[in-house]
């Protein structure tokens, strides 16, 4: 009988053996106990069993500091310890086992959840390179959700498979916010310092510098003048009593000193209210000389006041009642008073809102801009909603006798405003000033021309110029814009590369053809003034598409090779075939290709260059030829498998003497040996081998009896143990003395040389890889 040896014992077993050897024992108790133990063994490493042990914490070896080279109990991971930007998390435990792993054995660490249940574990670390190091270090890191004070770990083998007892409950945070946080009213982000509130009022103070995605996945420690706030853990807390408030991030009892999340203080006073409010005025509408006083309704000496307009605190209104005065400008707005003293709340009362009853508007009709050419005049007017309104024009800040309608007929230079005055309604003699028109007479006229689209030389294909400015040139070289005056009475014509273009005189043109290609400017006549415009350059390309068309797309070598052509008659034309934007031929009607790349034909047109479509000729792909199953095929002796290609368009089967065997997708093989397929798409060749075994149906046997009857006289391998050089095969007797001893073993054993000088006798083997 051949029994398979293990060199590794279980741990406990020399424990056995040694207590065995300390108890007063017969040696026939003994021998027979040792027996059953070395059985058991035995036992043990044939059916490839493992016993693990709980993972647990070991010191890490990168740690040189004195001190820092013990086991950690526990993990505060994710800080910056180094000042580099780097979070630290990198920690170790201490794997062991009894029993031997097998060759292709995995460990894998696992975590459980904060509460130390593994219905869900999170996988931290695996290893397939230490089956043969009992124990040994495994390196880990938590993910940066793990925050709890319960977490276990355990660690599992995959073969044989076995998981481990779970460790001894840790408190681990992964602790990604290590800054201190800012907590303000509602979140707003302010640092107010102190808030106060008002009978029996409450204020929200939230933290306000944590992700929105992540304020929740944290639990806070809420303190109220020193003394914690067990029942909030949340990020905010509405709070209505007095007292200093801050907040800091939870990290559990050993981590949270490490966070520095301690945020700011805000000292929150309760207080009442005075009821503070204005004294209704006896009028919110005043005229230009009236002024009404405000008073608060609060009066009390101890109390301070502030006066504010429209939100804004007014400068030196700190007493009981203010003064509205109509003649200011701009008194109209929203008035409110702000009291605070011992006591009472800081409160601002509601708004009081006062106008201006007297308001009017003056518009100005004509532009602000007016050319007076000699022998013109020129038309000012304005427009008001005032009450029985009067005018009065002026010159140069100077009243213009006469003029007191609302226009006026300029015939000079000059800056014009019209005074407005109000004669009716509540308010009579509130007066409002006309914006101002400048009139001018130019020394010359200038013009600007324009794209009045998108343009992009030989890309568009139609565009228009039209005139975006006429400006008015000063005596002092200075310009007004007068087009909204002018424009409309100016004559023009347009030119194109110097030379008049018949029957084009309005202020734009439309070119729509690669033949108006040109540089073109504008000049306009109004009565003794002229102008020329700039020169604008249009460069069209021409709407004609240009196609082109290959043979084929995919290129393989020795193929026949791909042609590129075009309808378009390309005698006598300027052009360019090219790859990949370089230029590979100027004279050729057609184009050879026998290189991948991405082609275009280009044509010149009215100095523009055409482009044609672009074609992507590629290289062959083998992995468009797939088989399935795929290379290798494993079979059992006298039955056959079927290999089907997909991807191509021809198909030839060859066996290993290169015979033909099936022109189809599929072709059906039952015996060993290397099979090739020759695929063809279109004219590409392509070629996939595809290996077939037998497959091995039987194991290794435990029993030989050479006694040349044909059955069982050699101990027989499967195939892949035998006649295989990376397979070291040894057998032992019954006295641990070595028999044999080879690589590659060829199924001859015993030899004719053996022998077996008793009946029944029993042998060991060790069966391995590299």
């Amino acid at each position: 009988m051949l029994i398979p040896l293990f060199r590794q014992l279980p741990k406990d077993i020399p424990v056995v053996i040694k207590l065995l050897f300390r108890m007063k024992t017969t040696p026939l108790y003994t021998s027979t106990v040792l027996l059953l133990v070395l059985l058991l063994c035995l036992s043990w490493q044939a059916n490839g069993q493992i016993a693990l042990n709980a993972p647990e914490p070991a010191p890490n070896p990168n740690f040189n500091e004195p001190g820092e080279g013990t086991p950690w109990p526990f993990i505060c991971a994710g800080l910056d310890v180094n000042g580099d930007g780097q979070r630290f998390n990198q920690f170790f435990v201490e794997i062991s086992w009894a029993g031997n792993p097998n060759a292709d054995n995995e460990f894998i660490l696992e975590l459980s959840d904060a509460g130390g249940d593994f219905g869900n574990p999170v996988e931290l670390a695996t290893t397939n390179t230490q089956n043969n190091n009992n124990p040994f270090l495994l390196e880990f890191a938590i993910p940066t959700d793990t925050r709890g004070l319960a977490y276990r770990l355990r660690i599992r083998s995959t073969s044989p498979a076995f998981t481990s007892p779970e460790s001894d409950p840790y408190n681990m945070y992964y602790m990604d916010f290590t800054s201190n946080l800012n907590i303000s009213p509602n979140g707003d982000g302010s640092t107010p310092g102190s808030i106060q509130i008002c009978d029996g009022a409450s204020v929200n103070l939230a933290v306000d510098n944590i992700d929105a995605s992540l304020i929740n996945t944290y639990q806070y420690v809420w303190f109220r003048s020193g003394t914690p706030i067990s029942s909030e853990t949340g990020p905010s807390i509405t709070v209505s009593t007095s007292g200093m408030y801050m907040a800091f991030i939870d990290y559990g009892p050993n981590c949270t000193g490490a966070g520095n999340t301690e945020s700011n203080f805000i000292d929150v006073t309760a207080g009442t209210s005075s009821g503070i409010a204005i004294e209704p005025p006896s009028t919110s509408e005043l005229c230009s000389g009236q002024t009404e006083t405000l008073t608060s309704s609060v009066t009390d000496g101890s109390y301070s006041y502030q006066w504010f307009k429209d939100g804004v605190a007014l400068a030196g209104a700190t007493t009981i009642s203010y003064a509205v005065d109509g003649s200011v400008a701009g008194f109209e707005g929203d008035y409110q008073i702000e009291v605070s003293g011992p006591g009472i709340c800081i409160e601002r009362s509601d708004a009081v809102t006062m106008s201006n009853a007297g308001a009017f508007s003056v518009d100005r009709d004509n532009p602000e801009n007016l050319v007076l050419l000699p022998g013109q005049t020129q038309t000012l007017s304005v427009t008001t909603d005032a009450n029985t309104p009067g005018y009065q024009w002026y010159r140069n800040n100077n009243p213009i006798i006469g003029a007191t309608s609302d226009s006026y007929e300029v015939n000079e230079t000059g800056v014009y405003y019209a005074e407005v005055t109000q004669t009716g309604g509540a308010c009579a003699s509130t007066t409002l000033i006309s914006p101002n028109t400048t009139v001018v007479s130019p020394t010359s006229f200038e013009a600007i021309i324009d794209y009045t689209d998108s343009y992009t030389a030989c890309v568009s294909t139609s565009v228009v110029l039209d005139i975006r400015t006429i400006n008015a040139v000063l005596a002092d070289n200075s310009t007004l814009d007068v087009t909204s005056q002018l424009a409309s009475q100016f004559i023009y014509r347009w030119r194109r590369d110097g030379a008049l273009l018949s029957g084009q005189t309005s202020r734009s043109i439309s070119l729509t053809a690669p033949s108006q290609n040109g540089n073109y400017t504008l000049e306009g006549a109004l009565l003794d003034n002229t102008f020329f415009s700039n020169a604008l350059s249009v460069q069209l390309l021409t709407s004609e598409v240009l196609a082109i068309t290959a043979t084929g797309t995919t290129f393989c070598s020795g193929s026949e090779p791909i042609t590129l052509s075009t309808a378009t008659e390309l005698s006598g034309e300027t052009f360019q075939w090219q790859r990949d934007g370089a230029t590979v031929d100027t004279s050729s009607n057609e184009l050879s290709v026998s290189q991948a790349g991405t082609y275009r034909l280009v044509l010149e047109r009215n100095g523009c260059s055409l482009n044609s479509n672009e074609i992507a000729i590629e290289p062959l792909n083998p992995d468009l030829i797939t088989l399935d199953p795929s290379n290798e095929l494993v079979f059992p002796e006298g039955t056959s498998r079927t290999v089907t290609a997909s991807g191509g368009t021809a198909y030839r089967w060859l066996d290993a003497n290169n015979v033909e065997i099936g022109t189809g997708a599929s072709v059906n093989i039952n015996t060993e040996g290397t099979y090739t397929l020759i695929a063809n798409i279109d004219d590409c060749e392509i070629t996939r081998t595809v290996s077939a075994e037998y497959l091995d149906t039987f194991k290794v046997p435990n029993v030989i009896t050479p006694n040349a009857d044909g059955f069982n006289d050699q101990w027989v391998l499967p195939n892949s143990y035998a006649n295989r050089q990376d397979i070291n095969v040894i057998i032992y007797d019954d006295n641990g003395i070595e028999l044999m001893n080879e690589m590659g073993y060829q199924n001859n054993w015993p030899t004719s040389a053996s022998s077996f000088p008793r009946q029944n006798m029993v042998f060991y083997y060790i069966i391995k890889n590299a």
